[in-house]
């Protein structure tokens, strides 16, 4: 079977940096950011990222190109055995997330119904807040809409690399990064935004604490789709004359510029309106509906808000399924679109759970979390964490020659790769596995 490749360096770097920009990108990283120090929080974020973040990210894209194979099979034709259970840990993560994931992407098509019907272009937090979740705990509408945006995710990744997730991501995340900014301007406008702006960017040094930097770290890595095999899958689809650091640089920079700009554009109207800022996902679907009620032109800004809000869900299921997609192509010899039906029906099934467990059966817990929230907790704190470590591991001392030949392919051995392998080797563990049992 021979293997995609990438039409371009641009649309590579577009669907990897789409991989990152999700709904956690708009609700997750201004309230977290806001609450841990503000501009400190952001300086430590940023580090982190160009740091330890661009050596497992560099590390990922390199084995995925090496091998030129899925997950499972890079960690089997580079590391031999028993290294392919770290593969299937990153497919598992993927496939777990993407089942939870998938119910919230629906809320998205979902508030674009209720933009079109104005039912939610209303200033009072109480009802937006009785509106959402009367939505979440309902028993059918969330299952529907969570159908919808699997089918909208099984259709893109059965158009294959390029035709379909190259040529969303080069349409579509543009797109998304013009409307942020728009909504940036009037946003700043609000009265009381200043306050907002304030909160986010003033460095506050009495919140920079073992737990902040605990969060920094986890949300740099969660941001960056680290730990999952995404880049390894990625990176297995890109052409040997592709530079992997320059493309790594710009996937990071997009990344940290969008959770930014998702603070500008979330926390002033939250301060302008009195919302709580650690509201998590109701800051999308409760402050942002308040911002368009005070708006010229409001519904038509809603509509497109939540239009683009779901480019920026769909972008990130994209690569969570395309990940599992490979693994079950290539490693059960599946064609594409039997191995893509085959497992969006499977998270679809597991998403129902997932769904009621926010409504009807709200009571039935385990470890005392529902459903959805342990597949958040299990993917997020343990999962993920125990699959970086494992791939820095396997970076920094299993297959490093193997990874310096893709990162030297381009001319003489870069000075900067000692540094890489440092990071890889000792710093990312270490500050992993202080995530994985501050977690724990």
């Amino acid at each position: 079977m021979s293997r995609s490749q990438w039409g371009s360096r641009l649309g590579f770097i577009l669907a990897a940096a789409g991989s990152a920009i999700g709904l956690g990108a708009i609700w997750k990283f201004p309230y977290v950011a806001a609450t841990n120090g503000g501009g400190a929080f952001l300086l430590i974020y940023l580090l982190i990222c160009l740091s330890v973040g661009l050596a497992l990210m560099l590390g990922e894209m390199a084995l995925g190109r090496a091998a030129g194979s899925n997950a499972v099979g890079t960690f089997r034709q580079l590391g031999g055995k028993p290294w392919p259970i770290v593969g299937l840990v990153g497919v598992l993560v993927c496939f777990l997330i993407y089942s939870f994931y998938s119910v919230v992407g629906g809320w998205t098509i979902a508030y674009i119904g209720k933009s079109l019907t104005g039912s939610i272009l209303t200033s009072d937090a109480k009802v937006l807040g009785d509106t959402f979740n009367a939505f979440i705990t309902d028993p059918l509408q969330p299952l529907v809409f969570h159908g919808l945006f699997a089918g909208l995710t099984l259709a893109v990744v059965l158009g294959g690399v390029q035709k379909g997730i190259e040529n969303l991501s080069k349409f579509l995340m543009p797109a998304l990064f013009v409307l942020m900014l728009v909504l940036i301007v009037r946003g700043l406008t609000l009265p009381g935004a200043v306050d907002g702006l304030l909160y986010f960017l003033t460095p506050d040094l009495s919140k920079v604490t073992g737990t902040m930097l605990v969060d920094a770290m986890g949300l740099a890595f969660f941001s960056l789709s680290l730990g999952m095999g995404i880049m390894i899958t990625y990176g297995s689809y890109v052409g040997r004359d592709t530079p992997l650091l320059g493309s790594s640089l710009w996937v990071i920079a997009l990344t940290v510029l969008t959770c930014f700009l998702a603070g500008l554009m979330v926390l002033p109207a939250v301060f302008a309106f009195g919302f709580d800022p650690s509201a998590g996902p109701g800051l999308t679907f409760i402050t942002m509906p308040a911002v368009f009620a005070q708006m010229a032109g409001g519904q038509l800004f809603a509509v497109l808000f939540f239009c683009l809000l779901l480019v920026a869900a769909l972008t990130s299921s994209v690569s969570l399924l395309e990940v599992v997609v490979s693994a079950v192509m290539e490693e059960l010899k599946m064609p594409r679109r039997k191995a893509a039906w085959l497992v969006t029906l499977a998270v679809f099934l597991l998403g129902i759970p997932a769904s009621l467990s926010l409504g009807i059966w709200r009571e039935y817990t385990l470890f005392g979390k529902g459903f959805f929230d342990l597949l958040d907790y299990l993917t997020s704190n343990l999962l993920m964490p125990l699959g970086e470590v494992l791939l820095a591991l396997f970076v920094g001392w299993k297959v490093w020659p193997s990874v310096a030949a893709e990162l030297s392919r381009h001319g003489k051995t870069p000075a900067w790769l000692g540094v890489m392998r440092g990071f890889c080797r000792y710093l990312a563990p270490v500050l992993i596995l202080g995530i994985l049992v501050h977690n724990l």
